[in-house]
């Protein structure tokens, strides 16, 4: 219990001796007594009950996160500036207060009944550029500071929540949403939409002596027909792209089959280069050496003969036509089988 509630109950117990004593001095002056007495109490009693009551009155005790606006009942005007949290002394008969909060505070404006300030179904309503109607739960957090108390009061004094701030919020809400089509609302332009809303509303706030600490767009409602349009859409574009996976997917490994098959071609035709190479050059190693021994190729055919073979009949026309002293030669430089050649000339 605060000081003053102590002295308001103690004055009220002044008022009680103040009766006690009245009923006093009856009883007194009924039997014939002097009733000076009772009277006196009675005096005391009402004098200090009335002392107490007004000085109970005047003290002011201010909550923590409350502020008081104290007003003039003579001239009208608020003192300056509001009464801070604490105890103050005010001027009863002469002075008023009113308390008002300065803690975050908050509005909820929703669809579901037990969830908005007011009961029923208070989301808000608007439609979008394209006229599809949508619907909005909203929260507003809030605080008063206490500096703009004042203007508080002689604005709106208690119905700044709904005079101003609920339909401030309604009407800036549909104007922005005015401004989005719904599919984009639907989509990735929700947190832009509630931005939108929040500086808006923040800025009319702030004229009027309120900060906005924050504004939440809790829920975005379509209507069942868009919302179910806007399902198949989203599904037939989830089926587009996985076919376009599925496409590029394919394409990635007939690429890399064909990248295969050029690279295998590709090792083919190398091979067939080194060994075409390698051909040539036993080719000029040979013709280095035919050139160096023209008899060589009559001794390779020799060479090759079977080993009983001992005597050959060769055509007139023949390219092999032997010179019989050149492979008597040849014979000392290789060893080879004993044949008899002769042409059949």
């Amino acid at each position: 219990m605060n000081f003053s509630g102590l002295l308001g109950i103690v004055a009220v117990l002044a008022f009680g001796v103040g009766i006690l004593g009245v009923a006093f001095a009856f009883t007194l002056a009924s039997q014939g007594r002097s009733a000076r007495g009772g009277f006196m109490l009675a005096v005391v009693g009402f004098a200090s009950g009335v002392v107490l009551f007004v000085i109970s009155s005047g003290i002011l005790i201010v909550q923590p996160a409350r502020s008081a606006v104290i007003v003039n009942v003579l001239t009208g005007e608020l003192e300056t500036p509001a009464r801070a949290p604490g105890t103050s002394i005010i001027i009863p008969g002469l002075q008023e207060y009113i308390i008002y909060p300065t803690d975050q505070r908050e509005y909820t404006m929703s669809g579901i009944s037990s969830e908005g300030r007011l009961q029923g179904n208070d989301a808000v309503e608007a439609l979008t550029v394209d006229g599809q109607e949508v619907r909005l739960d909203i929260t507003v957090l809030y605080r008063i500071e206490r500096p703009d108390v004042n203007q508080i009061h002689l604005n709106w004094q208690n119905r700044y929540e709904s005079d101003f701030i609920r339909p401030t919020v309604r009407a800036v809400t549909r104007d922005v949403v005015s401004q989005f089509e719904a599919e984009a609302i639907y989509g990735l332009e929700r947190e832009a939409l509630g931005g939108r809303i929040s500086e808006v509303v923040g800025n009319a706030m702030k004229d009027e002596g309120l900060t906005l600490t924050s504004l939440l767009v809790r829920q975005i409602d379509f209507n069942d027909a868009f919302a179910n349009s806007i399902e198949e859409k989203q599904i037939e574009e989830q089926k587009l792209q996985r076919a376009r996976t599925e496409a590029e997917r394919v394409r990635t490994e007939a690429s890399g089959r064909a990248d295969g098959e050029e690279e295998a071609a590709r090792g083919r035709a190398n091979a067939r280069l080194i060994e075409a190479e390698a051909e040539a050059e036993a080719l000029r190693v040979i013709s280095d050496q035919i050139a160096a021994n023209p008899n060589l190729i009559q001794y390779l055919y020799v060479a090759n003969l079977s080993d009983n073979v001992s005597f050959a009949l060769l055509p007139s026309d023949s390219p092999f036509i032997f010179n019989v002293d050149d492979f008597a030669d040849l014979g000392a430089e290789f060893s080879a089988p004993e044949v008899d050649l002769q042409t059949d000339n």
